[in-house]
């Protein structure tokens, strides 16, 4: 059983500090975060009030503030599109706890290739297991240890307080919060790849603040009586402490370290009280509207970013393109991206988006896969076009109505008709992914 403190990480780290200093190679080490289901509104610098989040919030004025960052609509989507760049319906991940699929080049296979270690901590959730969080085998082969991960010390879905991960597959039962745990065992990992001098991926991906909501006593109490915001006083504390493990081993200034939330709050109108809140975002978690959408985003790295703040819109399915630019890495059978590389906007070059980003909420027979299917969005720096239903589009200004209040389709029907084309061009190539035809095999 393992019973972590934040006095118990930091010690550890400064045990192996020593043999760390000048361990920091040339490639950057990467470190992704995610939260589940932390809507827009909820961190300070979005203008909380029920809490105080001094850790995100200081990695947001250290770092790169993405206000305009876009996840997938729920959590196994989007974690697909961190995985390989892609938007997830050309897998056939529609919804949480759908598979990905084995041919796809994900993440950590693609980093291996320059050398990096790889580690996964926490929520997975893309080997086809709903419900509550459970420990992965050896035996599945979408288990994190078989794609890629050389450590995981991970469960399926979403975890609380004293959660049985899997240490490579291997029950583990902790005592703790989770976010805690989980932090505490990805700086161990940090810690071994930099006295070997290696440079490291690490997922970090939180189990809160998802239902059900079972935050410590304290937190609880911290947080006014609210599960929900008791659950976001333990990641933020844990990022505090991932933040300063990394100063500690003298790793911090080359480490790219991203953080987000996996798709907008989960908003229940009979319980009002019960979970966050996406400010004045229309919608929420599972829609296309921005509140279901558009997430916390911030990428830190002190060696090549300034203090910044941004409205270019970028999104999860960046990540993919980001790194393998970065790393240079080339992939031997390259395949549709929908994700863009962000160095030119980390470097201060991007000041508007290339290209637009597309979203896609399936519904009905996955066998019979069209256009139709679902209604979908389609951004870009200024409008967004809105398919809610079969022949109905809506557009609004995102950059003077972000709260898509007033569609304005009626007025432009040359952007409508601009962006349905390159939509429906995206939806054909969606589908041709989705039936395989990306991929030398079957």
């Amino acid at each position: 059983m393992i019973l972590f403190t934040l006095t118990t990480a930091l010690l550890a780290l400064l045990a192996v500090a020593q043999m760390a200093a000048g361990a920091e190679a040339e490639k950057p080490n990467i470190i992704l975060c995610m939260t589940d289901d932390q809507g827009w509104g909820d961190v300070s610098y979005n203008g909380l009030t029920r809490i105080k989040t001094p850790n995100i919030d200081a990695m947001a004025a250290a770092g790169l503030r993405l206000n305009r960052f876009y996840a997938q609509q729920s959590c196994s989507p989007t974690r697909a599109s961190v995985m390989t760049g892609r938007h997830p319906n050309r897998m056939g991940v529609f919804w949480p706890g759908m598979k990905l699929r084995k041919q796809e080049l994900i993440l950590p296979q693609a980093v291996k290739q320059a050398g990096y270690a790889t580690g996964h901590f926490g929520k997975w959730h893309l080997n086809g297991v709903s419900g509550t969080g459970k420990v992965m085998p050896d035996s599945d082969p979408l288990a994190p240890q078989n794609c890629g991960f050389d450590e995981s010390f991970s469960v399926s879905n979403y975890f609380e307080t004293n959660t049985t991960f899997g240490r490579n597959g291997i029950p583990e039962q902790t005592t703790g919060d989770g976010s805690d745990v989980i932090v505490g065992e990805a700086l161990k990992f940090i810690g071994a790849a930099a006295g070997q001098q290696k440079p490291f991926l690490a997922l970090v991906w939180f189990g809160s603040p998802h239902v059900p909501h079972k935050p410590l006593p304290e937190d609880l109490k911290a947080a006014g009586g609210s599960a929900y915001y008791g659950e976001l006083l333990g990641v933020d504390r844990a990022l505090g402490t991932l933040r300063a493990g990394l100063r500690i081993l003298g790793l911090a200034d080359n480490t790219m370290l991203w953080f987000s939330s996996d798709n907008g709050g989960w908003l229940d109108p009979a319980k009002p009280d019960a979970h966050g809140t996406n400010l004045d975002l229309r919608g929420r978690k599972g829609d296309m509207w921005e509140g279901g959408l558009r997430v916390p985003g911030i990428i830190e790295w002190p060696a090549r970013i300034k203090p910044t703040v941004t409205d270019v819109p970028a999104g999860v399915v960046d990540i993919f393109p980001t790194i393998v630019d970065l790393l240079q890495i080339k992939r031997e059978h390259p395949v549709p991206l929908d994700g863009i590389s962000l160095l030119p906007l980390i470097d201060g070059r991007m000041k508007q988006r290339p290209q637009p980003m597309g979203f896609w909420q399936f519904a009905g027979d996955q066998k019979k896969f069209t256009p139709d299917s679902g209604p979908s969005a389609w951004t870009d720096n200024q409008y967004k076009l809105v398919k809610t239903k079969p022949n109905h589009w809506e557009l609004y200004d995102l950059v003077a109505d972000r709260s898509e209040k007033t569609d304005i389709s009626a007025a432009h029907p040359e952007v409508v008709s601009r962006m349905t084309a390159e939509m429906e061009r995206w939806h054909l190539s969606v589908i041709r992914s989705y039936n395989g035809q990306d991929y030398t095999k079957k």
